[in-house]
């Protein structure tokens, strides 16, 4: 582990407590599933004196349970949660920039692909960066996000510029919303839906939304027909 995964592990086990709100500074909210990675990040993030952590949050119910009090300027989050598929951090960006406009969302993963730097600004995220970057660059990507900039670091800007580049005009679905667009298929309601893959109505239709948009549908029926073209189901 480089960059600041060694900073983390060396600072996991002494962890500073948050500290009283200040004039200026940026209210942080960590999200991961891993307790050492946030640990890790709280002690690394507070030594400067305009970041203070706020909370921390594991999944994504807990994220929504510590935003709404803790009311962040920035939410660091993973894409990679304690449960679901490897993007589920993707749905619940989208999730807090629908429920707070205001607030900056700066992706921090290990996954590096355009798809999903595209992805996650279409989803409100105002930057992405990678968990190996420096704490400088973490940092510095931390506070233009807080001044309402975006924010990537150079691979991940990379990543993207290649794949809005790309000559593929083929959509990128998750497995979640391929298995959305399958029950479509069939006819489903989206209470239906959520019963069979055991998911809320109200997360059907924030995935039906989803599948409408990266088709270019304007109903459900159209986007089903799209995705048989596509051979996608």
């Amino acid at each position: 582990m480089t960059g600041i995964g060694n900073e983390m592990a060396a600072q996991a086990g002494s962890v500073p407590g948050p500290r009283e709100p200040e004039t200026g500074q940026v209210r942080i909210v960590l999200v991961d599933d891993h307790a050492i990675v946030r640990h890790g990040l709280r002690s690394v993030l507070e030594r400067e004196d305009d970041l203070q952590v706020v909370g921390e949050a594991a999944t994504a119910a807990e994220t929504l349970a510590v935003v709404s009090g803790a009311e962040p300027d920035i939410v660091l989050l993973d894409l990679k949660l304690s449960t679901g598929d490897n993007t589920e951090g993707m749905q619940l960006c989208g999730q807090l920039t629908e429920l707070h406009p205001d607030l900056g969302v700066l992706v921090l993963t290990t996954f590096l692909d355009g798809g999903l730097v595209v992805d996650a600004i279409h989803r409100g995220a105002r930057g992405y960066v990678v968990k190996d970057v420096d704490t400088t660059e973490l940092v510095r990507s931390i506070r233009a996000v807080a001044r309402r900039e975006s924010s990537f670091d150079s691979r991940s800007a990379a990543a993207m510029v290649e794949s809005m580049n790309s000559p593929s005009s083929e959509p990128r679905l998750t497995e979640r919303e391929l298995n959305v667009l399958r029950q479509l298929a069939h006819g489903l309601s989206n209470r239906d839906i959520g019963a069979k893959l055991f998911i809320s109505e109200t997360t059907v239709k924030f995935h039906v939304r989803n599948i409408m948009r990266k088709l270019g549908a304007t109903s459900r029926a159209e986007a089903v027909y799209g995705a048989s073209k596509l051979r996608l189901i």
